[in-house]
């Protein structure tokens, strides 16, 4: 895409400030107001990055799933509005909003949400190991 259609500002902008306000309602608004469809479901941006820290907010539609994954650092995954199942290591833990999932670094997790739902995902990524 054109550096002219970016949806949002550069990464490298959004990330500048060494003090962000981070205000998850408007972030959701915005991100769900995006003029192009939702992809298998759901919307994302990352909303902080410095770093090991990474905070992504996703937005899902009724019946979107994220396939399973995983990630080589500290993730938890934030059920700020709706209902998701969070599958991690063979267990399934139906979220409630304001409920929070914390999974060890390396384990494989899906997410699949039941109803419009919001989440905030932290990965804490860990030091390379010599």
């Amino acid at each position: 895409m054109p550096p002219t259609d970016r949806l949002r500002p550069h990464p490298g902008d959004r990330f500048a400030a060494k003090v962000q306000l981070l205000d998850l309602g408007s972030a959701t608004a915005r991100l769900r107001a995006e003029p192009h469809d939702a992809v298998a479901g759901h919307r994302q941006i990352a909303i902080f990055r410095r770093g090991p820290v990474t905070l992504v907010l996703f937005t899902f539609e009724p019946g979107a799933r994220l396939k399973e994954h995983r990630t080589e650092g500290v993730v938890t995954i934030h059920l700020l509005g709706g209902r998701l199942d969070v599958t991690g290591d063979g267990q399934t833990h139906r979220l409630a909003p304001g409920q929070v999932v914390a999974l060890s670094p390396g384990v494989s997790h899906e997410v699949h949400a039941h109803a419009r739902s919001e989440m905030l995902l932290t990965i804490h990524r860990l030091p390379e190991q010599p």
